[in-house]
């Protein structure tokens, strides 16, 4: 699913009324119905609305809103910020409100006083829509205070009032509606994947409203959100007479003296990810962990009995990860500085081989191109230094991609993969009960499984960071997202690659 800037957006909104061809007004009316029909479906027993309407076309959104829902024999108080000055379909569905004898319309420009919200309305906000660029300020400032004063349940049209598309760096936070529900037309706005709007946008759904689909593909965008449907055109077919052989042999370096828990995770999690063979480095001392814990994997040992020191020839394998649990003291920097100084297989770094890269800047430079690289927020700042805002830090990420030419997994809420040309998928699956220790170190065991079954890097980040999260969202279903455990996730990955098959 593609994601646009709201100024795109507003082209292909105006490309489909030239050329499918069909008016504004009707554009309009099939948008607001699909939002009704959602509203009905999913508020069936809610009785009472209390509509707030702008003056553009956010304000005859919600205007033929409260139209169909009065229609339906709902409750329904409509308060406008103006009365005057009115887009010409927002004018429109105004007028026709006026053939409702029971309709409640309430202008505040006309001096009329806020009438009481009943604390049992849902609160509809179509104050502003996505082409806001300024803050709000005056009357419509108080406004969005007052409802975000309240206890009622809102749903936003489109986008919160207040919110900006894309950057919010500017904006009046106070100025903001809070929506515990966004309804949005087609495509999701980037502002919504972002974690520092986390506030204003709770929950949100797309509503498609018919725009014109073969332009919406010929237009191009560096952003998109990546949906099950994306992740089945990605996933690849096993042949009933394959083989293990086939299906790729993976090495993972990970663990040490003090963190075994990391590798075994990681291991256990490339093995349910459909990887041929699997072989773990780890410690002297600690290859007891590994046969008893997934005797499927195979063990090579290094001669530290601490940490990570050497490896063998490397030529066998079809890919490599490494990081987990690998801890950073001196002779294990040295080791991945020589590791990367001879590898040429795909690869996949995470955790303390990133933090590996932070101490070592040089070290970055000589990655083999399409490296996958997945640090959470930690360890991103480590490698980049901080930034100032959440579009700040997507660009640092787009411009570390396109730098070193490798494919970046900023892990989080909709974690977003950057490819080396610097395009974004933000990923769709996973849950807040994710935020548990092992969790990264089994992502990159199902991405190192993806790798060394042949996919390409970019592939099998998106693939990896869809089916880990989806397996997260099983766990969260089965145990909740307060009590769910890394292993929990990782006995579901065969259940999210099932849903994909």
């Amino acid at each position: 699913m593609k994601i646009f800037p709201v100024n795109i957006i507003a082209d292909i909104d105006a490309y489909t009324i030239e050329n499918e061809p069909i008016l504004s007004i009707n554009l309009m009316e099939r948008a607001v119905r699909k939002m009704f029909e959602y509203i009905i479906e999913n508020f069936s027993k809610q009785e009472s609305f209390f509509v707030f309407a702008g003056p553009g076309n956010n304000g005859g959104d919600a205007l033929a809103l409260a139209r169909l829902l009065l229609l339906k024999g709902k409750e329904v108080t409509v308060v406008m910020l103006k009365s005057k000055d009115l887009s010409n379909d927002t004018k429109i569905n105004r007028e026709r409100l006026n053939f409702l004898e029971h309709a409640v319309v309430v202008s505040l420009d006309k001096g009329h006083p806020m009438p009481q919200i009943d604390k049992n309305a849902i609160i509809i906000d179509g104050l502003y829509g996505a082409g806001l660029n300024r803050p709000l300020k005056g009357e419509a400032l108080d406004v969005v205070k007052l409802i975000n004063s309240l206890k009622n349940y809102t749903i936003s049209i489109d986008m919160p009032s207040g919110l900006m598309g894309e950057s919010n760096e500017l904006n009046d936070k106070e100025g903001i509606v809070e929506a515990d529900l966004t309804l949005t037309f087609e495509f999701p706005k980037l502002a919504f994947l972002l974690p520092e709007n986390r506030k204003y946008v709770k929950k949100w759904d797309v509503l498609p409203i018919g725009l014109h689909q073969e332009k919406i593909k010929s237009t191009e965008t560096n952003w998109s959100y990546t949906t099950m449907d994306d992740v089945k055109k990605l996933v690849l077919k096993r042949d009933r007479f394959s083989y293990k052989n086939e299906l790729g042999h993976a090495l993972l370096i990970a663990g040490s003296y003090e963190m075994m828990g990391a590798a075994l995770l990681a291991s256990k999690a490339c093995m349910r990810s459909g990887v041929g063979l699997l072989t773990t480095h780890v410690p002297s001392g600690k290859e007891d962990l590994i046969f008893t814990t997934l005797p499927e994997a195979l063990v090579s040992i290094d001669r530290s009995s601490l940490m990570f020191t050497e490896i063998e020839n490397l030529e066998k394998y079809n890919a490599i990860g490494i990081g987990p649990g690998m801890g950073l003291k001196t002779n294990a920097q040295r080791a991945f500085a020589n590791f990367i100084d001879v590898n040429s297989k795909p690869l996949v770094i995470d955790a303390d081989a990133l933090n590996i890269l932070a101490k070592n800047p040089d070290l970055v430079s000589k990655l083999k191109e399409d490296t996958i690289l997945t640090p959470h927020e930690g360890e991103f700042k480590r490698l980049v230094g901080g930034w100032k805002n959440d579009i700040e830090k997507l660009d640092l990420g787009i411009e570390f991609a396109k730098k070193y030419k490798v494919v970046l997994v900023l892990k989080g809420q909709n974690s977003v993969i950057i490819s080396a040309s610097g395009k974004c998928y933000f990923n769709s699956s996973g849950n807040a009960g994710m935020a548990t220790a092992g969790c990264g170190d089994a992502l990159t065991g199902v991405i190192l499984a993806l790798l060394a079954q042949g996919y390409n890097s970019l592939d099998a980040a998106i693939v990896g960071v869809y089916v880990h999260g989806l397996a997260g969202d099983y766990a969260a279903e089965k145990y909740g997202k307060i009590s769910m455990l890394t292993s929990d996730l990782i006995e579901n990955i065969g259940n999210a690659f099932e849903k994909l098959q």
